[in-house]
């Protein structure tokens, strides 16, 4: 009885799947975000028949279908951090798919590492899940977009729920007596399985088109922003919003959504409405370093302010570190702070030092 409403759950699960597939392939999804969506589903359909107990005895295909079974969690990962606006750097997402690739080839075609193989590959999963929570739940603060918010908070406990389960009863069945095939597992597995894909279906439906169509973060630094449609309360809170940032208080350490709303004294969620609905900003983040590094900007290039270490003036606007303001100069300006200083200082150059030194 529970083997055969496993095999009923799996089948909703595969419908799901293929419905979903559907209705990816029907709307213009960008493609930084259909890929690894694909990826993902085509990876939980792939797993659902590699897992199945009612399948046939191994065949020939059956390494190429485990390696897609098992790149569930790398799409996952990467399905995620895009649809968040974390985009990993491109040698962490060769370097997991790398590891992951590697367990898969060890696990399957070299006998005496199958066991490595398969550590290495279950570990690799492991980190990518754990990642994925952090980026969803722990910053979830950060994100000023409510439909988004929801996703962050169910998409990565439903993972963590379903694939951190998997993984882990299949490394403990390779030192215990534990058995990752019994049917209640399996059944437990199942259901959280079409939990996911229900729960992925009513995200994609129900989620703002513009989460999976545009990336964009308000209006760049150099850009006037446009003339707001707001009420007289948020005309009110604007303002003051306006005139903190004036004050300087982008420059406060750690500052949060939340600590701003204490310092604004307004309730989170109108302020994080303001920000995001009326001022096109989809992440806290992005909004303090759009102050952040304009004033950078106007330090580096200052002449007066040359020999001022680029550390200094990180920490002086308010970050942490030297590589998160490397990173986030780097993402509003597209080049890197000390070559930012070089050319502004040098074409800031007058003429006639340009010529003495060309002399």
């Amino acid at each position: 009885m529970i083997e055969e409403f496993n095999y009923l759950l799996r089948m909703i699960a595969l419908g799901s799947g293929l419905m979903l597939l559907a209705q990816i392939a029907a709307n213009e999804v960008r493609t930084q975000i259909k890929v690894p969506l694909i990826g993902m589903i085509v990876g939980v359909i792939f797993y659902l028949i590699n897992s199945t107990p009612l399948t046939g005895p191994a065949g020939p295909f059956d390494p190429w279908i485990d390696l897609l079974s098992l790149s569930t969690p790398f799409f996952i990962w990467l399905f995620a951090r895009r649809l968040f606006e974390r985009e990993p750097a491109p040698r962490i997402i060769i370097g997991a798919a790398a590891i992951l690739l590697l367990g898969w080839f060890l696990g399957n075609f070299i006998p005496a590492a199958n066991l490595v193989g398969f550590f290495i590959l279950h570990l690799g999963s492991l980190i990518l899940i754990i990642d994925l929570v952090r980026i969803g739940v722990l910053e979830r603060s950060d994100d000023l977009v409510e439909q988004r918010r929801a996703i962050r908070l169910w998409l990565p406990l439903l993972v963590a729920a379903q694939a951190a389960s998997i993984l882990i009863f299949e490394m403990a069945e390779m030192v215990t007596f534990v058995d990752s095939r019994s049917p209640v597992a399996q059944l437990i597995n199942s259901l959280i399985i079409v939990l996911l894909m229900l729960f992925a279906g009513l995200a994609l439906m129900r989620t703002d088109p513009e989460l999976l169509l545009t990336t964009q973060t308000g209006n760049p630094a150099d850009e006037p922003e446009p003339a707001l449609d707001l009420s007289p309360s948020e005309t009110v809170l604007h303002e003051k919003l306006i005139a903190a940032m004036a004050a300087g208080t982008y420059r406060e350490p750690g500052l949060t959504i939340a600590g701003l709303a204490d310092h604004l004294e307004t309730p989170e969620h109108r302020l994080r409405a303001l920000i995001n609905r009326r001022m096109g900003h989809r992440n806290f983040s992005a909004f303090l370093n759009q102050h952040r590094i304009a004033e950078a900007r106007e330090k580096l290039a200052n002449r007066e302010e040359v020999d001022l270490p680029v550390l200094t003036i990180a920490m002086d606007l308010g970050y942490s570190s030297l590589p998160t303001f490397n990173r986030a100069f780097r993402s509003e300006t597209g080049t890197t702070p000390t070559d930012f200083r070089r050319l502004a200082i040098n074409d800031s150059a007058p003429s006639g030092e340009e010529t003495t030194g060309q002399n």
